[in-house]
């Protein structure tokens, strides 16, 4: 039976938003909600890798498992890298890189990205959910992939392209969502390459991927969550999320 690991990167020292993984939602900081949405879609093991002693307190505190790791790291892929070579767990077909910032991920897209990746077997699966606003195809803050196909419940299409801007709308664009699933090998050989200019440029690491022909299959995702990258986002959030509490 295929099995799979999850692995939520997470640290204090974001740019636009400083200590956000512990702010607060409903009394529970905002790493250990997206903890417990990755345990609740009962797909494998859940794991926080982090630099910060005091995300793994909150996360232990809350009923998660966390691995300390190494403040060098450039880019989440390295820090999970670290934290699955730290596990040392056997016979994991995928690794899933789960953003800690998404506390309303939706547990059926999980799964659903789950399901495909055990049928198809590609070398990296992710996420993405239709656009119903079009001015946000320029929102920079708003990844959009482009694929070979349109995207339905049951296909798997290959993306063809990672961009924060598009202006050609005869194109197949979807709101990328943050979630890859990794056969750990292809995890391994990413982190071993050098990172690209259109890499740093984009401030896309998808895109060294890309530019190193390792395929990306895209799976339709149902739901878009909110990511939390400003105060703004998160105080909107938080007055979402506790008004449907």
């Amino acid at each position: 039976m295929s099995k799979t690991v999850i692995l939520i990167p997470s640290r204090l020292s974001a740019t636009r938003l400083p200590g956000k993984p512990l702010l607060k939602i409903n009394g529970i900081s905002i790493i250990s909600h997206v903890v417990k949405k990755a345990k609740d879609a009962d797909i494998g093991e859940v794991y926080v890798a982090t630099e910060d002693k005091d995300i793994v307190d909150d996360v232990n505190l809350n009923g998660g498992k966390a691995i300390l790791t190494s403040n060098k790291h450039k880019t989440g892929s390295d820090r999970i890298f670290e934290c699955f070579e730290k596990l040392d767990l056997k016979d994991i077909d995928y690794v899933i890189n789960l953003q800690g910032d998404e506390p309303n991920i939706d547990i059926d897209d999980l799964k659903h990205l789950n399901k495909l990746i055990k049928l198809n077997k590609p070398e990296i699966g992710t996420l993405a959910s239709k656009i119903q606003d079009k001015s946000n195809l320029n929102n920079e803050n708003i990844v959009k992939v482009i694929t070979d196909k349109k995207i339905d419940d049951e296909n798997f299409p290959i993306a063809l392209d990672f961009k924060r801007i598009v202006d050609n709308l005869n194109l197949n664009i979807y709101h990328h969502l943050g979630v890859y699933a990794y056969k750990p090998n292809v995890l391994k050989k990413i982190i071993e390459l050098k990172q690209t200019n259109n890499e740093i440029k984009n401030r896309l690491e998808q895109l060294r991927a890309m530019e190193n022909r390792i395929k990306i299959n895209v799976a339709l995702a149902n739901f878009c969550p909110v990511g939390v990258d400003t105060m703004e986002d998160y105080l909107e959030l938080k007055k979402k999320l506790e008004y449907k509490s």
